[in-house]
């Protein structure tokens, strides 16, 4: 079998590309997209906290939020199939960043970045975090940062089967295999294994796998500094009324937003404990001796609240500065890589793949100038850090 396009990997990020490379005028190819798991149980995108912020400390990083905002909010204009628009239930309520004294120069200084690139954003006073949030704790607070638009959470799941739906009414295959190996000759990519056995050549290799982008990478001799981190989430009820809650990210690291009835929150373990891993055994210990202290001190009413579930995801976390690799190796010229969000991969999705389409059709980005996020600072040993990583 022959396509000009094979993406490896077909939740969010894959599955956005599949669609802008089909509905861009100028390309005129096939596209083909590889999946193991077509019911993406253990993908990062169905087990993700399924939120979007422009809050970063990065201008790349914003901008692509920014587009990502704006495509949720049009999304009957880009994903509506026979008249059917995918449910994403976009709540627009906003990121609140808190920082104590320590950490209120971080804060100012990404103000002053996401104001240079136009976002809507307020820096609140401990007295206008109490008037506005009477529930919050602020005794040891300076200052926080709240979104007053284009932020807030979805339906992950939803967003991500819209991309695939969309992509396969105008003409994109999707196939269930595992990718076993890329076959390269000098400077280019000639075919792929399938798991199936099967043989498939192809124009270009968009390398859009997750966690399992490593093991693909190394197929065709590239190393690529991407590990899978296990992050847990866990889902409480509580009798306390938060009222206007946002998304609210304690000093601390530990975060909590409304869902539903309830509350989802989370926390990164401490580094001497998040090492590389791929099982989804729900971290139970990070809730009870970590997270509930710091969610009480911050919302004193969540000193009483019942755990009702939890599960556990994956980061595909780039070691070198938390920021994705996007773009060609200069080793291999038809090999394109958007891997390594760390966390941030759905809420980047649509803009990631519409420079996806851009690259394999132009040559090049057009709308959003994204080399900064390209292979040359990884070579280089250049950080390109993204402060803010929740």
């Amino acid at each position: 079998m022959q396509t000009d396009v094979l993406i490896v990997g077909g939740a969010a990020v894959g599955s956005a590309a599949a669609y802008f490379l089909a509905s861009q005028p100028s390309f005129k190819g096939k596209v083909l997209v590889i999946e193991q798991d077509p019911t993406y149980e253990k993908s990062a995108t169905a087990l993700s906290a399924a939120s979007i912020r422009h809050q970063f400390s990065t201008p790349e990083n914003i901008r692509l939020s920014q587009f990502g905002s704006h495509f949720l909010k049009t999304v009957d204009e880009h994903l509506s199939v026979n008249g059917e628009v995918p449910a994403i239930g976009f709540k627009e309520r906003g990121y609140l960043f808190l920082a104590t004294p320590q950490g209120l120069d971080i804060l100012q200084a990404n103000h002053l970045t996401q104001r240079a690139e136009d976002v809507d954003v307020s820096l609140l006073t401990p007295a206008q975090l109490q008037s506005r949030f009477p529930w919050l704790n602020v005794d040891d607070l300076s200052a926080g940062s709240l979104g007053n638009s284009g932020e807030g959470w979805l339906d992950a799941y939803a967003l991500m089967q819209g991309f695939r739906r969309k992509a396969q009414s105008l003409g994109v295959q999707y196939r269930q295999a595992r990718v076993e190996a890329l076959h390269r000759e000098g400077r280019r990519v000639t075919s792929v294994r399938l798991s199936t056995g099967e043989l498939i050549t192809c124009g270009t290799v968009i390398n859009a796998a997750g966690t399992g982008a490593t093991a693909l990478a190394q197929s065709a001799g590239i190393s690529l500094p991407v590990q899978a981190r296990k992050r847990s989430i866990f889902f409480f009820t509580s009798n306390a009324r938060l009222d206007s809650c946002p998304m609210v990210i304690d000093p601390s690291g530990a975060y909590f937003r409304p869902e539903g009835e309830g509350y989802l929150c989370g926390i990164a373990p401490s580094p001497e404990q998040d090492p590389e891993c791929h099982d989804f055994e729900v971290q139970h210990s990070l809730f009870e001796e970590v997270l509930w202290p710091l969610l009480a001190a911050r919302v004193p009413g969540f000193e009483a609240l019942r755990l009702q579930r939890s599960w556990a995801g994956h980061y595909d976390m780039n070691l070198l500065d938390h920021n994705a690799i996007l773009g060609a190796h200069p080793d291999v010229d038809n090999f394109l890589f958007a891997n390594g969000f760390s966390g941030h991969g759905l809420q980047h999705s649509p803009a990631v793949g519409r420079a996806l389409s851009e690259l394999v059709t132009f040559g090049e980005f057009r709308t959003l100038q994204l080399d900064a996020f390209g292979w040359g600072r990884v070579i280089a040993q250049r950080p390109l850090h993204e402060i803010n990583v929740v």
